[in-house]
């Protein structure tokens, strides 16, 4: 299932997620501009590589410093490829406006990045001595999804189901949806650590990027907003 859009009104224009798509995509195109080389160093110095804090040797061969801890912010920016990069703004410009519109512009700024931090560092804690970069928007984006899924577990969601490319399109409640989409995180999680062979801790940190979304959604939620979100009959209105 590959999600379309959803059918929630959205009361204010949502101006951080514009920006949050218009800087990763600006990123990215930077990153075209380079040698795979030089795309290559700059993931080892401003991606998330667990090793460079854990293992002092490391850092000094690689000329990467342990006290530079913007990484872990700066890894949310910074995609590997086209696919990459449109799966996850595809999943931002689906169901970032909606939480924007429930929390306002900088409370849903500042959960976006507490969700992206805590999942890498909980990266970090899983895999302390990884020499890989971890890069992308996935665990800030999880935690948008885990605060969709309490938020509007009844909000429909209009997914396409790709069988022979034909155009068919079906609406299931966003708890089935995000339902599904954790059971495959799990799986892809469980894979990961099951297989000797596996190097991307990517689907932990999805994982832990969506609960700390789930747990943490409540301080960051306009009461009177979302109420009102709630009370609008959103059968015939997309969002934005």
């Amino acid at each position: 299932m590959i999600p379309f859009r959803d059918t929630l009104v959205v009361q204010k224009t949502p101006y951080v997620t514009w920006g949050l798509l218009l800087i990763n995509g600006l990123v990215f195109g930077y990153f075209q501009t380079l040698s795979d080389g030089e795309m290559f160093a700059l993931f080892q110095h401003y991606g998330l590589v667990p090793a460079r804090y854990s293992n002092p040797m490391w850092a000094l061969i690689t000329k990467t410093s342990a006290d530079n801890y913007w990484p872990f912010v700066l890894n949310l920016f910074m995609h590997s490829s086209w696919m990459h990069l449109i799966m996850n703004m595809w999943m931002l410009w689906i169901f970032g406006d909606d939480i924007e519109d429930v929390m306002g512009r900088m409370r849903f700024l500042l959960f976006y990045f507490m969700c992206g931090v805590g999942a890498n560092l909980v990266v970090y804690i899983v895999a302390s001595t990884s020499p890989v970069p971890v890069i992308g928007a996935s665990g800030a984006l999880a935690g948008i999804l885990g605060a969709y899924i309490f938020l509007f577990p009844y909000a429909k969601i209009v997914v396409w189901i790709p069988l022979f490319f034909l155009p068919i399109f079906i609406e299931i409640p966003a708890i089935a949806f995000l339902g599904v989409w954790v059971i495959f995180q799990l799986n892809d999680a469980t894979t990961t650590f099951s297989s000797e062979h596996a190097t991307s801790l990517a689907w932990v940190g999805h994982l832990a990027g969506f609960f700390i979304g789930a747990v943490i959604f409540r301080l960051f939620v306009n009461v009177q907003q979302h109420n009102h979100s709630n009370n609008v009959d959103n059968s015939h209105f997309e969002s934005e």
